[in-house]
């Protein structure tokens, strides 16, 4: 990990936090105040950022690759809960209010690089900036609301259900995501969803 303001591509990172979705309505004094609190992170292939039931929690903000939300149980099945990819954010922000341990474990899908705080620093900050406090914190109901309905896909939709909505809803990610993953976000078999999309690029050819 390295500060913000050590790191020999701190132009490219500052431009890219302040294309970040939280984060680019903030003046350039209050971008200066957070980017004091940020260490830069280069995360390897299935790098684990969180584990669940950790209970020291950060703020991550992406810039680069893609990281997924997993939840396991205790027999060790794991579901993909979302993905985030360069502008989103990750965080456990609502179970570091609630005062309760990370239900879920944050790790990269790709090589990654992320912006990090801890979420105390965060909070304070949020605090300090009520406008980006109430904006952010909509944005983590929006990712919650994202979730639960990604859930109730699982169950309502049969496989190409599945697969269209996906599509319909996050196009441009389809084909960024390495389709193990896609496949095991979607309860697929990676053959099952190889031969879907297929069959949806015929019907829109």
């Amino acid at each position: 990990m390295t500060a913000l303001d050590k790191h020999p591509e701190k132009n490219l990172i500052r431009l890219q936090l302040s294309q970040n979705s939280v984060l680019k309505s903030l003046d350039p004094e209050a971008m200066a105040d957070l980017e004091r609190h940020l260490v830069i992170s280069d995360l390897k292939k299935s790098e684990i950022l969180l584990h669940q039931g950790d209970h020291q929690m950060e703020q991550y903000f992406v810039l680069d690759g893609i990281l997924k939300r997993i939840v396991s149980s205790a027999d060790a099945k794991e579901m993909i809960l979302r993905f985030a990819i360069e502008k989103d954010i990750e965080t456990s922000y609502a179970a570091w209010r609630l005062k309760t341990a990370a239900p879920y474990s944050i790790a990269s899908v790709t090589k990654a690089r992320v912006a990090r705080m801890p979420l105390k620093k965060w909070a304070e900050f949020l605090d300090a900036h009520k406008p980006l406090k109430e904006s952010f914190e909509f944005e983590v109901m929006r990712l919650m609301s994202e979730i639960m309905a990604h859930t109730i896909t699982l169950h309502m939709l049969d496989a190409p259900g599945r697969v269209e909505r996906f599509l319909r809803k996050y196009e441009d990610l389809f084909e960024l995501l390495p389709k193990k993953e896609l496949a095991a976000y979607l309860n697929l078999s990676p053959e099952t969803l190889s031969r879907l999309k297929t069959k949806h690029k015929e019907l829109f050819i």
